[in-house]
């Protein structure tokens, strides 16, 4: 294939309600790429990650809050038929994720209706092996977003893949040892796995073996990023969350990331969180005895919903350099953790019938954007997507940083080779001559930061 990327954007109904439409929604963005012949072959392995994130919105709880939130089982019923068509009945398909820890799998089968999806599956391609996989090794009890138990499970069934990226990480010369923050209170693990020349990561197996890999996002904003599409979504083929590093302690005068001003507030949150976590560490059973204090520092620090902290914020200089790995990972290395002999076979098709806006990825509110996006290379796809999101993607650190990688760099063009094909003629052509954008609403840390100025002049 060309260097210079394509990127399909179809223009459709924003509704999930008719099946057949998002299917033909989701063909006709294949069929714009014009992928090669063999892009998809008998008898290969074809893993399909979608966004399975949390199994519904943060703030609403129950069976009919998720659309906005997690890939929609049409979408990947569409994509996994039109991979299982080019196997000509002899082959394996995948569909498989690794949520948020505290996650429910059980209920994100049920509110998706993934078992009546694979049913379907298997009775029209009889001779493919579907299999649904969480790739997750624990699921976490949370209440008021205080872990308070852990479940072992089986997570990968094909094993874990450790890929030492050091030198070629975006961590080197970072120069924050023993303050990255992780995915648990543990920050310790993640310090240890990201320490001078050293920046080691833990893959699920059954994505690094992929012949072909197909990439489900959810066209979402992000409170750590920016968006969440292509790149982002490799966070869930990790087998041990707490090696990614999400921000960095402390506020900016600190060298931190954690939040964007050195106030009393900020400062006494610091201190008090990060003794709280160290004593409850590997401790879920004492944990309920953090919850109304946690309560109470709610009431007296703010909530999440409103307040930034964690990185979640335009500063974030931590989180970009761990997405950019995990790709660096997935591109050049294989199973075994070893340089790949045959280039990734690689496809991402994005769900954007109704996005999510604003406090994403947990708490993002419905965006009806009908849009889907594919393509063959995951930058070229959120350049594409953060422009028809109202975003200038020059204004994203994960964007803009990943066109000046310097070592394993996986990324074989600039933005100006983008090309748009498209059935609406204002997304057609270069991503700068994109017009008629749908004007999505940052995360609140994120707002004035990322907007498009150029199509706000345009309006």
């Amino acid at each position: 294939m060309s260097s210079a990327p394509v990127v399909s954007t179809v223009s459709c109904e924003a509704s999930y309600d008719r099946t057949e439409t998002l299917h033909d929604a989701v063909w006709e963005s294949l069929r714009l790429l014009n992928l090669p012949s063999g892009f998809v072959r008998r008898r290969d392995n074809v893993v399909i990650k979608p966004n399975w994130v949390k199994e519904h919105d943060e703030r609403y709880p129950g069976p009919d809050q998720w659309e906005h939130v997690v890939t929609h089982p049409a979408i990947i019923e569409a994509v996994a038929s039109w991979a299982a068509r080019q196997m000509d009945g002899d082959g394996s398909i995948t569909i498989c994720d690794g949520p948020q820890t505290d996650s429910s799998f059980e209920k994100l089968r049920l509110y998706c209706g993934l078992d009546g999806m694979l049913e379907k599956l298997r009775k029209r391609f009889p001779g493919i092996t579907f299999t649904l996989l969480d790739l997750r090794q624990e699921e976490w009890q949370s209440i008021d977003g205080v872990v308070v138990s852990k479940r072992s499970q089986p997570g990968d069934p094909r094993g874990q893949t450790h890929v030492s990226l050091n030198e070629a990480s975006e961590f080197i010369d970072f120069h924050r040892e023993g303050r990255l923050y992780g995915a648990s209170y543990d920050m310790e693990e993640t310090n240890r796995r990201h320490a001078g020349s050293q920046h080691d990561y833990l893959l699920c197996r059954t994505a690094m073996e992929a012949d072909v890999f197909i990439n489900l996002p959810k066209l979402k904003t992000h409170k750590k990023v920016g968006i969440t599409c292509a790149l982002k979504n490799l966070v869930g083929i990790n087998a041990n969350k707490n090696w990614l590093p999400h921000h960095t302690e402390g506020t900016p005068e600190q060298g931190g990331d954690q939040f964007p001003f050195s106030t009393s507030k900020a400062r006494l949150e610091h201190y008090w969180m990060g003794a709280a976590k160290r004593w409850l560490k590997n401790k879920p059973a004492l944990s309920r005895l953090f919850i109304p204090l946690k309560k109470a520092g709610r009431l007296y620090f703010g909530d999440t919903q409103r307040v930034v902290r964690s990185g979640n914020w335009h500063g974030n200089d931590t989180c970009w350099r761990m997405v950019l790995d995990l790709n660096k990972c997935l591109y050049f290395y294989d199973g075994e953790g070893l340089q790949r002999k045959n280039p990734l076979r690689y496809l991402a098709v994005v769900d954007g019938i109704v996005g999510g806006e604003g406090n994403a990825p947990l708490a993002p509110d419905p965006k009806p954007a009908g849009v889907v996006i594919a393509g063959t290379h995951p930058l070229a796809i959120d350049v594409v997507a953060a422009t028809i999101m109202g975003f200038d993607w020059q204004r994203i650190r994960l964007l803009q940083n990943a066109f000046n990688i310097a070592v394993k760099n996986f990324v074989p063009f600039s933005a100006s080779e983008i090309r748009v094909l498209s059935n609406k003629k204002e997304w057609a052509g270069s991503v700068d001559e994109m017009e008629d954008v749908l004007d999505f609403k940052p995360h609140f840390g994120w707002v004035g930061a990322i907007e498009n100025t150029r199509q706000a002049f345009k309006a």
